[in-house]
């Protein structure tokens, strides 16, 4: 099971695919409406993202907004055997929001499904042989009518060539804040109806706040899906739910082979990044005692790059870092993520340099 690819419901979907090409380097690769709603669709490598505005209140983005601010509405899986998924979410007692579609041709065949997940969120299976489209060509899925596109294709419907040179490598990880005392539901939910198993869990308490997280991975294939719920009644996961007006995506890690590179890059076309506390490379700097050389310490103090990596692995280094709320909300963000060597896990030595980092974002907020 992997990550497919995400849908947003955005206020405007052109607006935000401008904001996508312009400043996270995405290609604007096709785009429709219906009487109403209007879907675009942007790529960047293996990322794609479908982002759906309503034009009127029938639309299904129209009612995803009217209880949320704009963020992800749906994460699809690809899967080797969709019947079996959809048998198992079925005896788990998921709803079934969509039976197992298909679309078969002499390229290839699609098939699809969708449940709902936790919350509002749904949860779209996809199932490719071959050459696919790259999305189900009917209305249930992106809630308009999208053009009919070939995964693979080189073209857009505009005749502009589609390049092959993105800066990312994939998602991975999709990270979802949950509700105090609804973390142990919603991994057993994701347990029993999707398969995935339990990895990390970390408790993170600061000065003023705390979460509790749960990574859970799927064992077939690279989807990753951590889980957070607040300790306290001023964390930064409460605040989220407060203004997400409950549970939901909080953040995609967008994988890229050179974060130092693309951070350069996307901080020109202005995006703006968290800050990291000074504190914490006076920090680093005893926690690598020499195991990093100084040159990639001075260049990562200068990229504001978070490092983190194990004793037993010191050269398989995995580094982040994390864009500010990309919607005008303390909500939905991104985060740039490089692993090294393969390195694994998810920066468990940054977990409370990043608390801190996104606190002194809440006290800018007067939160």
């Amino acid at each position: 099971m992997e990550i497919d690819l995400v849908h947003f419901c955005v206020e405007d979907a052109t607006a935000c695919r401008d904001w996508f090409v312009s400043q996270m380097g995405f290609q604007a690769i096709a785009g429709a409406a219906c009487n109403h709603t209007r879907t675009e669709i942007v790529k960047s490598g293996p990322v794609c993202f479908v982002l759906s505005s309503p034009q009127t209140p029938a639309s299904p983005a129209h009612r995803f907004l009217a209880r949320h601010p704009a963020g992800v509405a749906d994460v699809a899986f690809r899967v080797e055997n969709i019947e079996s998924v959809i048998a198992k979410a079925a005896g788990a007692g998921a709803k079934i929001l969509q039976p197992v579609r298909q679309l078969q041709d002499s390229l290839g065949r699609l098939k699809w499904a969708k449940i709902a997940g936790w919350g509002d969120l749904s949860h779209t299976i996809i199932e490719r042989t071959g050459i696919t489209p790259l999305l189900p060509p009917a209305t249930d899925f992106p809630f308009a009518n999208p053009p009919f596109l070939k995964e693979g294709s080189e073209v857009s419907l505009e005749g502009v060539l589609v390049t092959d040179d993105s800066p990312f490598t994939g998602i991975d990880h999709a990270v979802i804040n949950v509700a105090a005392g609804e973390l142990e539901p919603v991994v057993a939910w994701y347990e029993n109806t999707l398969g995935f198993q339990r990895l990390q869990r970390f408790d993170i308490q600061t000065e003023r706040s705390g979460l509790r997280s749960q990574v859970m991975v799927h064992p077939s294939g690279g989807a990753q899906m951590p889980v957070n719920e607040p300790t306290s009644a001023n964390s930064q996961i409460q605040e989220f739910l407060d203004v997400n007006r409950g549970s939901g995506v909080q953040h995609i890690a967008l994988r890229t082979g050179n974060i130092v590179r693309l951070l350069d890059r996307l901080r020109r076309w202005g995006v703006p990044f968290i800050e990291v506390p000074p504190t914490y490379y006076t920090q680093l700097q005893h926690r690598h005692r020499g195991q990093l050389p100084a040159s990639l310490c001075r260049e990562i103090e200068r990229a504001q790059i978070l490092v983190d990596w194990q004793e037993q692995a010191p050269d398989a280094l995995l580094l982040q870092t994390f864009t500010q709320p990309i919607f005008g909300q303390p909500t939905f963000f991104f985060e740039l993520i490089e692993r090294r060597l393969a390195a694994r896990g998810f920066g468990e030595g940054n977990f409370r340099a990043l608390f801190e980092a996104i606190e002194s974002e809440q006290l800018k907020r007067g939160r």
